[in-house]
């Protein structure tokens, strides 16, 4: 058998993704602590016009491409484009709740509630999919429920009620996170393969051409929305109004740290990425605790292992074969 370590790029890919994990979080934390009174629509059409510029560059840049081959692509591939329009509308609405989540609830409770997504795209990837559950993971969604319920046991006495916002904010995200993954993943199943190929090199368009699709789409969903519902602010306040440097920080580092993760998840498996999370959820209780001074009680302690214990089982490999194989058999 293989080796089943984790090789050098494994731990670096590991690393990489647990800092962003928890750099997201604090960082977005730090700037809504105070909860400042900006347009979140600002916020997602600054994090969504830097990952089409980051996109464009790389294709350009790195990948030797061009803005024809961009618009060409774009064209040949539209109907995926108009498809892709419902889980870029659910990611505009999963990034507004990111922010009224982390402007109600410190960046440590939020880490292990938020991990409820992990539920929601079980129900859809079951539903949408056709999927089979594995023992192993209905047992970890059994251990994940106790540990988001545990977690929210102290949540009693002065500023329940803001904690209550936050909450549903994050069952908020956790049920657009599932939605739009799994059927973002259904889209592509069911995408054409001669859409996929790109005619100049002969092979596939590259992961950069579609993070062009969703930001596009993204942006014109977006800015219909905050047309809509922010014009009068918009035109006697701006666009940018209150948006102080934290905000710009936390906007920049979603938008890098989202392409930056979507380009690693390549070379990262479901367990790699089960230990990134779980990492990232201890890293951002501890760091929370040091940076805006979060109690870390006892319930949220023991959430917090249940949690990660519940990410690591969700994650696992071949376990229910393990746990059902023979003790005789078993070598």
């Amino acid at each position: 058998k293989s080796n089943p370590g984790i090789s050098a790029l494994g731990y670096k890919i590991l690393a990489m993704l647990a800092v962003q994990n928890c750099s997201k979080n604090l960082i977005m934390r730090a700037a809504m602590k105070d909860k400042p009174d900006f347009l979140y629509a600002a916020a997602v059409i600054g994090s969504e016009s830097t990952k089409l510029t980051l996109s464009v560059l790389w294709i350009l840049c790195m990948e030797g491409g061009s803005i024809q081959g961009i618009i060409s692509f774009l064209r040949k591939d539209y109907w995926n484009m108009v498809l892709l329009s419902v889980p870029a509308g659910v990611y505009n609405l999963q990034q507004t709740l990111e922010y009224v989540a982390l402007s109600n609830l410190d960046a440590s409770m939020f880490s292990v509630l938020v991990q409820s997504k992990l539920c929601t795209t079980a129900i859809f990837s079951v539903s949408l999919l056709g999927k089979v559950m594995q023992k192993a993971q209905v047992i970890s969604l059994i251990l994940l429920t106790t540990g988001v319920m545990l977690a929210n046991l102290g949540n009693t006495g002065e500023g329940a009620e803001s904690n209550m916002v936050g909450i549903m904010a994050t069952l908020g995200i956790s049920l657009a996170s599932g939605f739009a993954a799994v059927y973002t993943e259904k889209v592509m199943k069911t995408q054409k393969k001669d859409d996929s190929i790109n005619p100049k090199t002969g092979q596939k368009y590259g992961l950069a051409y579609m993070q062009v699709q969703l930001a596009l789409t993204s942006l014109v969903i977006v800015g219909v929305y905050a047309m809509v519902m922010d014009f009068s602010k918009i035109m006697e306040l701006g666009l940018w109004h209150n948006f102080n440097g934290v905000a710009a920080l936390s906007v920049f580092n979603s938008a890098i740290g989202g392409l930056t993760v979507a380009a690693v998840l390549k070379f990262a498996d479901a367990v790699l990425k089960g230990y990134a999370t779980a990492i990232s959820v201890m890293l951002t209780g501890v760091l929370s605790m040091f940076f805006f001074g979060t109690e870390l009680t006892t319930e949220y302690g023991m959430a917090m292992v249940i949690v990660v214990c519940s990410v690591l089982l969700y994650n696992s490999k071949d376990l229910d074969q393990n746990m059902c194989t023979p003790r005789a058999h078993i070598k």
